[in-house]
């Protein structure tokens, strides 16, 4: 039994293992994009507007602006120009882990924290 499984084993890690999600994160480095997260239960989304090292954000009705700084095409730090606490202050790190024609997943985190988070962006225009 073990010796027909281990062929079919083999060539599914091998083919697994050369599996390189899309990357085509320059198309996403400006736009208008909206992103849905759950929070308490409740889904909420926020579109933000990213041009250049500018990214506008809105949520529940409030504009924010941010600093963007691309690391390379794939990664780039976001820190929001007007923090109103602490927690605000604090600077993003995200990275685009795969892209499709309209969209991106990504993941993100807290600079020097090591939890991640994903999600999904979508262009809206």
């Amino acid at each position: 039994m073990i010796q027909k499984i281990l062929p079919i084993l083999s060539v599914l890690i091998l083919t697994s293992s050369c599996y390189n999600p899309d990357r085509n994160c320059s198309e996403f480095k400006d736009g208008k994009f909206a992103f849905t997260t759950t929070i308490d239960g409740e889904e909420k989304t926020t579109i933000f507007h990213r041009n250049g090292d500018l990214e506008v954000d809105y949520f529940e009705g409030k504009a924010d602006s941010s600093s963007v700084r691309w690391i390379n095409d794939c990664e780039y730090i976001v820190k929001k120009l007007n923090p109103k606490n602490k927690s605000e202050e604090q600077s993003v790190h995200m990275k685009i882990l795969s892209t499709t024609s309209d969209s991106y997943i990504f993941q993100y985190n807290i600079v020097g924290e090591s939890k991640h988070f994903r999600g999904t962006a979508i262009r809206t225009e």
